[in-house]
């Protein structure tokens, strides 16, 4: 009866979103998204998603449209947080952007590695908004297969957060489909991973210094301080231009001086990125300024209190 019961219900989803006109769920997320914070120009190309979680959840409600769904979200204020959660977008993939890893791998990696050898330390990472771990594995297998014959005293700790439980649960295991696998290096697949089925999955020893933790960037962030944090295709894209401006006092905070920033390749940070500065031949790579602007101090300073609370 269950499963006779979810079929009826996909159907019913599947149905719905076919009769919804993309006008239609255009004009819905237009009105919808500033009331989240959101910014539907960070959408444009992913709405279709958006519309097939929105046509599972009219089915859910027994409602045939959006117009409908606009009185549900009038009549129940709650209903705003479950709009939410179907606008959190979990597209991702290993190696993603392979100039950004090489020049990680070539020159940033080794850099940050040689700094924390010198305090004793583990250079610290944070992928924010990590869905199913493919960059931070992707940043783990880089480091482990690059850049430590290079630097064998270098040791690295990862932070991959994310605000959906179900991606970060995916995470955690540690297998993935072929195609998300389509831009591993061949050498990397033959070492580092095991083939179970039509899955690959990361070997044990290469998941060791990996943590994934349940966190909504937009009101909390890891503890600590950190040399790289991966910041990409979330911030920068999808949030109203305040939320980035907040945020990013809270990253510009988390940061140790000479640290770096890493945004998506359609991305650029609000009011001139502040403390930092790209560095040469890769744009998507921003390093924090050892003596940010005079302005700017307090600014950062206050991103880092609130970081902490």
């Amino acid at each position: 009866m269950a499963a006779s019961g979810r079929r009826r219900e996909n159907a019913e989803a599947i149905e719905i979103e076919l009769t919804m006109r993309d006008q239609e769920l255009v004009a819905f997320l237009q009105c919808a998204l500033p009331r989240l914070r959101l910014r539907w120009e960070g959408f444009r190309k992913v709405r279709r998603q958006v519309g097939k979680r929105l046509g599972r959840r009219l089915a859910e409600l027994k409602l045939k449209t959006l117009d409908q769904y606009r009185d549900q979200l009038q009549n129940d204020p709650a209903e705003w947080g479950r709009l939410d959660g179907l606008c959190h977008i979990t597209i991702s993939c290993f190696y993603r952007d392979k100039r950004v890893f090489d020049t990680l791998s070539a020159r940033v990696l080794p850099d940050l590695g040689k700094t924390a050898c010198l305090q004793d330390r583990a250079v610290r990472c944070w992928c924010a908004g990590c869905a199913c771990g493919e960059e931070v594995y992707t940043l783990k297998l880089l480091w482990e297969l690059d850049v430590r014959p290079r630097l064998p005293r270098g040791r690295l700790e990862i932070i991959g957060s994310d605000a959906d439980p179900t991606v970060l649960c995916r995470a955690e295991k540690g297998c993935f489909s072929s195609s998300s696998l389509k831009d591993v290096p061949a050498r990397w697949r033959e070492i580092a991973f095991t083939r179970d089925g039509d899955r690959y999955c990361v070997r044990a020893e290469y998941c060791e210094g990996l943590a994934f933790l349940f966190q909504d960037i937009r009101s909390e962030i890891p503890a600590g301080f950190f040399d790289l944090i991966l910041c990409r295709n979330l911030v920068f894209t999808y949030f109203d231009i305040e939320r980035q401006r907040q945020t990013l006092d809270r990253i510009a905070g988390a940061l140790h001086a000479g640290g770096c920033l890493v945004i998506g390749a359609h991305e650029t940070l609000p009011d001139d990125g502040r403390v930092f500065t790209p560095i040469s031949g890769c744009r998507e790579i921003l390093c924090k300024t050892l003596s940010p602007r005079p302005e700017l101090e307090e600014r950062e300073h206050r991103g880092h209190e609130q970081h902490q609370r």
